[in-house]
């Protein structure tokens, strides 16, 4: 029985009949198939004539990253799910080499049903808690992905002061982060407050246009924010190889920023910047 004959599928010992365990399991309806570790929330959904691309909203604004580093060497991903933007970074990032860090081998055992590519010499997939491979720094990536959820949403352990000073500490110079936020989550300001603080205030969110995710930016260094004619420049000329709106991405970074700059003056002062 394959996964085109059933509209709800378990891999292996999995999960129980009804799922309360909370382990992982494939749901495929309409020629698409998501990943649930719950059935009102989706986890990673994938469209089988399109396997490569991003479908839920939240993952193209991540990629929203490249505003900020269009052409990085090394990626890191805390959280594999159905692997949706590792697939596209691969696809559409040559020279990037990906690393996915995923602490629950029920959910590697899913690479298969969403397409995730064997390890080699591009890509591999680390079964490790993501908050001790940050610690460990083992290599210093120009990109750091958090979008690690489970079954009661973020892992407290992916949400602290401490994390997230080991993930500035853990990036290259210049390095940014994306983080998938919950804004329905009531300890959201909390964690926007402590990425701020970690990263020296080097910081922007922005909303997914679709759905309840926030996408927190955090840079290393100081070339943060870019030029608004850099951050311009920069989206039209992905735009052309990125079809996933990558524009109005750049817009809600520039709209975002130049409110805060309305109480913060200097944070985004072209002429003194010499542009």
């Amino acid at each position: 029985m394959t996964l085109d004959q059933l509209s709800l599928l378990r891999y292996g010992a999995l999960a129980s009949e009804s799922g309360e365990d909370g382990g992982p399991y494939v749901v495929q309806v309409d020629g698409m198939r998501a990943l649930h570790f719950e059935a009102l929330t989706v986890q990673s959904q994938m469209r089988l004539d399109a396997p490569d691309a991003l479908e839920i909203d939240y993952t193209r604004v991540m990629m929203g990253f490249l505003l900020f580093n269009p052409q990085p060497c090394e990626v890191v991903m805390i959280g594999l799910g159905g692997g949706s933007l590792a697939k596209y970074c691969l696809r559409t990032l040559p020279n990037v080499r990906f690393t996915a860090v995923e602490i629950d081998p029920r959910v590697i055992a899913l690479r298969d049903a969403f397409g995730v590519p064997p390890d080699g010499e591009r890509f591999r997939v680390v079964c490790a808690d993501g908050a001790d491979y940050v610690r460990a720094r083992e290599h210093a990536p120009d990109v750091l992905l958090i979008d690690g959820f489970d079954r009661g949403g973020q892992p407290e352990r992916l949400c602290t002061a401490g994390f997230y000073d080991d993930c500035h500490s853990m990036l290259a110079p210049g390095g940014v982060m994306a983080v998938n936020l919950w804004s329905g989550d009531r300890r959201y300001g909390l964690y926007a407050s402590r990425i701020r603080e970690s990263f020296e205030d080097r910081f922007v969110a922005i909303g997914a246009e679709h759905d309840s995710n926030r996408i927190a930016f955090a840079c290393k260094g100081r070339d943060f924010p870019p030029r608004r004619r850099q951050l311009s420049e920069r989206a039209r000329m992905l735009a052309a190889h990125h079809a996933i709106g990558i524009m109005s991405t750049a817009q809600r970074i520039q709209q975002r920023l130049e409110r805060r700059a309305l109480y913060r003056p200097d944070l985004w002062d072209d002429d003194r910047r010499g542009d």
